[in-house]
């Protein structure tokens, strides 16, 4: 008896170690109640188009929920001479139900069945990252709203730049993952369209109804071309995409925690949770999970880098290649949503040190583009403008001393162009207040740009899956 479900033409069974080769059984099981899922609504809708008749439905349908509830409990032994989980799925239902089994794979092939088995599980997967990012979104304003006042170095370069409220700091990094998010909602209305139906590549001609499996699944719609449908992976590419980029926005945002919560810096307290010590050094305090997040946005690029690299010039349609496709999403579901989860946890427990930011904003003529910009109001051009604080900076460097020190025999001396006792005016709070235009640091448009936060995550928690 032959052991393959495809094996009519053929005189021999694979060797062990080429049916080990060519199975997917081992990462691909994970998709069993997806396929499960497809499969009750292919059948049902063939009972639907008398393809089948009804009893026979009822009877695959009972047999594939026992299969479902065997695979839950773990009573099923994988074998790789069953190559994958939808041969695995039919193989044991047969077994279950008997030759009425055999009448599942009527009018489909797993060309559409592994294509929409993925869609399925990437609907899930895509509607729980969002999850997980929205929660982080709401960690980022929670700590917006509580340090909208804190004053600390904005940095270009690595080089103190202008001050900035750490408010307006954490509405940044809000910025960039709303975009992700905005990215997974907009790839979930791609990858709503259902494939099945297309069978191996071009349909089929049993009177089938894609509609109706459309709407026992919950798909949007059926996808237009059968050729199209079987080698499509972009939905894989996109989820892909999506991953890799909120990964990369994620390890920037943890490259700064690590920079800032060196002694160098000092600008932050890491709850010692979310660290670990040196098995030699005893006073080490390493901020372990930080330096994670930021390592593994590499496997989130690297994943896909491999589908990528996988899908460049294969031939419509399907090709054995796209098996490749599975370890790489199922592996940057994973490392995605795992991360925005602690990286969330770690903000919630994460300080910053009022004390040491103050210390900081002495340095580096923070203030110096106001100082340019008040004299851009007294109607000198701002290349002038520039040229002059440029002047003070360095006449400050060559003296030791910072824009507060200088007195109005210094600015005589360095010709300031205004008449002014001294830069008082210049205080780092002045400069945060009135930084008022629109997507500044004041704080009227930090509580904007909150609001504004919070109004886009109600929208995506309200959003049609």
């Amino acid at each position: 008896m032959k052991q393959n479900l495809w094996g009519g033409r053929f005189d021999k069974q694979m060797d062990h170690y080429t049916a080990d080769y060519n199975e997917s059984i081992s990462f691909d099981n994970i998709l069993y109640r997806h396929s499960i899922q497809a499969s009750i609504a292919h059948v049902t809708m063939l009972a639907k188009q008398g393809i089948i008749r009804p009893e026979e439905k009822d009877e695959i349908v009972r047999g594939l929920q026992t299969v479902c509830g065997k695979l839950e409990r773990g009573e099923i032994q994988f074998d790789i001479l069953d190559e994958d989980i939808m041969m695995t799925v039919e193989k044991n239902l047969i077994a279950e139900i008997g030759d009425v089994g055999k009448k599942l794979h009527t009018a489909r092939s797993r060309n559409d069945q592994n294509v929409v088995d993925e869609k399925l599980f990437l609907k899930d997967a895509t509607r729980r990252t969002v999850e997980y990012l929205t929660d982080l979104l709401e960690v980022l304003v929670k700590k917006a709203e509580g340090e909208k006042n804190v004053i600390m170095p904005g940095f270009t370069h690595l080089q103190h730049a202008q001050p900035i409220t750490v408010g307006f700091y954490y509405m940044a990094h809000f910025q960039g993952l709303k975009r992700d998010v905005q990215r997974f909602l907009s790839s979930y209305d791609r990858l709503n369209l259902n494939p099945l139906g297309a069978c191996a590549l071009a349909g089929t001609t049993l009177p089938t109804d894609r509609m109706e499996t459309t709407r026992l699944l919950g798909f949007a719609a059926p996808t237009e071309n059968a050729l199209d449908s079987v080698g499509d992976r972009d939905f894989i590419a996109e989820y892909l995409f999506g991953a890799a980029l909120c990964m990369s926005h994620l390890s920037g945002f943890a490259e700064e925690i690590v920079v800032f919560n060196s002694q160098e810096f000092s600008f932050i307290d890491i709850d010692d949770s979310f660290c670990t010590g040196s098995s030699i050094m005893p006073q080490k305090k390493n901020p372990d999970i930080a330096e994670l997040v930021r390592g593994k946005g590499a496997r989130a690029i690297g994943n896909l880098t491999t589908l990528m690299t996988l899908l460049k010039g294969t031939f419509l349609t399907l090709n054995k290649d796209y098996q490749e496709d599975k370890e790489a999403l199922f592996d940057s579901i994973h490392t995605l949503d795992r991360t925005v989860h602690i990286f969330a946890r770690m903000l919630e427990n994460l300080k910053f040190r009022e004390d040491v930011l103050t210390e900081q904003l002495k340095k580096g003529f923070i203030t110096a583009t106001d100082v340019a910009e008040y004299l851009v109001c007294c109607d000198i051009p701002f290349r002038d403008a520039h040229e002059i604080v440029g002047n003070m900076v360095k006449y400050c460097e060559k003296n030791g001393k910072v824009f507060e020190d200088l007195t109005a025999e210094d600015l005589d001396e360095l010709e300031f162009p205004v008449k002014i006792e001294d830069l008082s005016r210049f205080s780092v709070q002045a400069c945060i207040e009135n930084r008022k235009s629109y997507g500044g640091t004041a704080p009227e448009e930090v509580d904007r740009q909150i609001a504004a936060a919070k109004a886009f995550i109600q929208e995506t928690k309200e959003f049609h899956w």
